[in-house]
């Protein structure tokens, strides 16, 4: 599929599209403080690595500290709600789904 027909779609279907300072090569899909990076491939925007919780400028990756599961990004660290888990868990459905359909 068309990067440009990609982003078109992604933008229409809620998402916010954003650029990072820290990531020039990358293009920011956000929506409900869920954030993935998407990088160009051959033919088609992929994602660069899992999707994750935005704190900040930065991206907290979804990860269990001391049994209990958190998004951290560096030190900072916050709880990982069923309800945020829930949100990502729909981010990365339906951004898959708008990348591959």
């Amino acid at each position: 599929m068309d990067p440009a027909e990609q982003l078109q779609r992604i933008y229409l279907a809620g998402f916010e599209l954003q650029t990072f300072e820290r990531y020039p090569k990358c293009v920011g899909v956000i929506r409900h403080n869920c954030v993935a990076l998407l990088v160009p491939g051959v033919d088609s925007f992929q994602m660069l690595g899992s999707p994750g919780w935005r704190m900040g400028e930065v991206m907290g990756v979804l990860t269990e500290v001391q049994g209990r599961k958190v998004f951290q990004a560096k030190s900072e660290i916050i709880e990982a709600t069923a309800e945020k888990i829930e949100l990502l868990n729909r981010f990365m459905t339906d951004l898959t789904t708008l990348l591959h359909p």
